[in-house]
């Protein structure tokens, strides 16, 4: 399973949900008609998507039988996944972004400069957003800054420093 977002709460009073996207593309979620849906406290089970539409807060979804708010809040805070088997194959040098949420980010001079919380897409490049104990770094997802990725480490080795704002 690969985690693609999570559900962030009731839309409305009809038994809709609004999501909380970890993709690049926010309509890609609706791309696959099955979800799973579970956290480490909830098994995951399997959920067909009976509606979904983007909006420009982002996209939210209606499941079968979730018919007013109060069944819709019952998924508040699930995560959403899908198998990776349906996902597209990646080349050597592509990662989905969910594969690099909650990864160590560090300096090529050894310095941790926290986890990756999130990615946001800024036309020009996608940016790391990483969460450390200095708060959160900006750091976009060039060559010229990523010098390695490795999921089997789970590390991201970048030429970044924490302080890299007040020394440019």
């Amino acid at each position: 399973m690969i985690i693609m977002g999570r559900v962030a709460g009731a839309q409305g009073i009809l038994g809709w949900v609004k999501l909380k996207t970890y993709t690049e593309y926010v309509e890609s979620l609706g791309d696959y008609p099955v979800w799973w849906l579970g956290d480490e406290k909830q098994p995951w089970r399997e959920v067909s998507v009976e509606k979904f539409a983007v909006q420009s807060k982002g996209l939210i979804a209606k499941f079968p039988g979730c018919n007013d708010r109060t069944a819709a809040e019952k998924y508040t805070g699930l995560l959403v996944a899908v198998p990776r088997s349906s996902l597209p194959q990646q080349a050597e040098d592509e990662y989905y972004w969910s594969d690099l949420i909650g990864l160590d980010v560090v300096s090529v001079a050894g310095e941790s400069l926290g986890k990756v919380d999130n990615l946001m897409d800024t036309g020009a490049n996608q940016v790391l957003c990483v969460k450390g104990s200095s708060g959160e770094i900006l750091i976009p997802f060039i060559a010229s800054a990523i010098k390695q990725v490795s999921l089997a480490e789970k590390k991201i080795r970048v030429d970044w420093a924490a302080d890299w704002a007040e020394k440019h």
